[in-house]
């Protein structure tokens, strides 16, 4: 394997941010953090984060990413082009490039540009990790993304019925509820950056995301739960808006904590930012026919398990529900970072 170059660390007396997740979410969160990321030290004023990490999970193994995965033997590409196109400084031509998808052509018909260019490059370089971090400088991104791991790593979920379901896709399919998500194989070796990462946060960001195959499978990698753990930073973890048909019907904020201390054995969360922004009663039915509902946010409980919470419309809605990656992630500096001595 061929030897990573040391990445860029930010900018000293920045406040250093880590955020972990996969999926739409994240990538809705660092499009809007990147606003907030000085390349100087003379922007660190209008700039406070002075290195922006996001940690990205490996285990999709549906579309493009899927079949790329099972032909070339990469890891999946997907998730992590997403990220790379909202951290882009040119979401509008290079970014635009990256997530073109091809509709024809035998072989090339649901592929996306930026899936192929991650592949590619990752043969050359001979390093998933490497060819990351060339495709962030061509894309001139404001922060660094890391895979979680570089082994190929598989889910299982045993479900509340007995049932075991294998692979991200099936398990997001499968309608149950589940009791216990693993990794395949169990014990797998995280990327060291990812662990030195976190190890030097000041602020880490868990969400938003899937619970059980954007966030979970982040933490479930040997040595990440132990880190942020034994981390000094403000460990906030962001709500969902929705809950998930079958995976997360019905759980409440305090039931996604639970799950998340349940698997991990270990008390990672400080605080939780949740929405509290009323959704339009035509889109709450249409979320409703399809079996989600808004996340329920039960303080007293959250209380009772040590987690604070902060509440804001941070809700973006149009024809369906997201989070407004502008007022989130400003919310998210005002409280956590602005109000946080930088680090040395």
């Amino acid at each position: 394997m061929k030897k990573r170059t040391r990445q860029r660390t930010g900018i000293s007396g920045g406040v250093r941010v880590v955020a972990i997740g996969g999926g739409t979410g994240l990538s809705t969160l660092l499009r809007g953090l990147k606003h907030y990321v000085a390349r100087r030290r003379q922007e660190s004023e209008r700039h406070p984060i002075g290195d922006l990490a996001a940690i990205v999970t490996v285990t999709d193994d549906g579309g493009s990413s899927g079949r790329l995965r099972r032909e070339y033997r990469v890891l999946p590409p997907g998730d992590i082009r997403n990220c790379m196109v909202a951290l882009s400084q040119d979401e509008a031509l290079l970014g635009r490039l990256f997530q073109y998808r091809f509709h024809a052509g035998r072989g090339l018909r649901g592929h996306s540009f930026g899936n192929l260019f991650l592949t590619a490059l990752s043969h050359v370089t001979g390093d998933f990790a490497e060819a990351v971090r060339v495709s962030g400088e061509v894309l001139a991104i404001r922060g660094r993304i890391f895979p979680t791991t570089l082994e190929n790593v598989s889910l299982k979920a045993v479900m509340t019925n007995g049932k075991v379901v294998l692979g991200e896709t099936r398990i997001s399919k499968s309608g149950n509820k589940i009791r216990r998500l693993s990794l395949i194989p169990r014990h797998v070796q995280p990327l060291p950056e990812v662990l030195a990462a976190i190890q030097q946060a000041d602020l880490i960001l868990i969400g938003p995301g899937s619970l059980y195959t954007s966030i979970l499978p982040n933490l479930l990698v040997s040595g990440v739960a132990e880190a942020i753990e034994r981390s000094s930073a403000t460990r906030v973890l962001i709500a969902n808006l929705m809950t998930q048909p079958g995976e997360t019907s019905g759980y409440s904020l305090a039931e996604h904590v639970r799950v998340i201390e349940r698997h991990t054995r270990r008390k990672l969360i400080d605080w939780v930012v949740a929405n509290n922004q009323l959704i339009s009663p035509e889109v709450a039915r249409r979320y409703r026919k399809s079996g989600a509902e808004p996340v329920r946010v039960d303080i007293a409980d959250l209380q009772r398990l040590g987690v604070r919470c902060l509440l804001d419309g941070v809700l973006d809605e149009h024809g369906f529900v997201r989070h407004n990656a502008a007022r989130l992630s400003q919310l998210l500096v005002e409280e956590f970072v602005e109000r946080r001595p930088p680090s040395r």
